[in-house]
């Protein structure tokens, strides 16, 4: 089995000075590709380290909302540099936080849609963070017509409604360590209605770490029992990006 983590941190500080064992012990669960995923300008520049320093490590940049406060002409103008970067394949991770509202509602919408309008501009896909903000997230992204450069629903929590709206938008539905834990019931559910074809597997890590390792730190190799932790009515025949 060959596994892509389409959504890992190996940029951020727990693996610091460690990535290369990292990379290793996933390969040893055939974990062999990673995205790292970057959120502000030290992740983002750590993202690019490690994609340049690694040959099946790729980089996804952008400004999470929680960071979304400190974006700027400055800010753009470097991640408009690091997306051409040739192992860039999607900007990200983007969207709306409405649980931690660590920068203000306003500004979180106004930061998404212009990123959005550049990943348009440049027809890169998108990897989107949604906490307790589907209802805003929704219609930006249908309004930006995500579909015509590609989305993923990162560390997706919504039930089947949700997930099939989502879909409807030609998004891809990615799912973490939570689709492990006994007690995720939307989780479950949603993942039976998302085709083969648009179900992908990450581990967020060093979050959301999945069963049997819940409770610990986690890693990229974690990716392998995110797979195996699927719903017996859910199977899945590709795990990469949308490129």
């Amino acid at each position: 089995m060959q596994i892509f983590d389409t959504h890992t941190h190996l940029n951020d500080t727990p693996y610091a000075g460690k990535e290369a064992e990292y990379v290793e012990a996933a390969k040893r669960l055939g974990v062999e590709k990673m995205a790292i995923v970057g959120s502000n300008a030290a992740l983002n520049a750590g993202t690019m380290r490690l994609s340049e320093q690694f040959e099946h490590l790729y980089a996804i940049v952008g400004w999470h909302p929680d960071d979304s406060k400190d974006y700027d002409q400055a800010a753009e103008k470097l991640l408009e540099a690091q997306l051409a970067a040739p192992k860039t394949i999607a900007l990200g991770e983007i969207g709306l936080d409405y649980h931690w509202d660590n920068s203000p509602r306003e500004i979180q919408r106004r930061v998404f849609r212009r990123q959005l309008a550049i990943a348009r501009e440049l027809h890169l896909p998108v990897s989107i963070h949604s906490r307790d903000a589907f209802e805003d997230s929704y219609p930006i992204l249908k309004e930006a017509h995500v579909g015509d450069f590609g989305g993923i629903m990162h560390s997706f929590t919504g039930d089947a409604e949700w997930a099939r709206r989502f879909l409807d938008l030609g998004m891809y539905i990615s799912y973490s360590g939570i689709v492990s834990f006994k007690n995720a019931p939307l989780e479950h559910a949603s993942v039976r209605v998302v085709p083969d074809d648009r179900l992908l597997a990450e581990t967020d890590a060093p979050y959301l770490t999945p069963t049997p390792y819940r409770g610990r730190q986690n890693q990229p190799a974690y990716t392998r029992y995110v797979v195996e932790a699927r719903p017996s009515t859910a199977t899945t025949r590709r795990n990469t990006l949308p490129l």
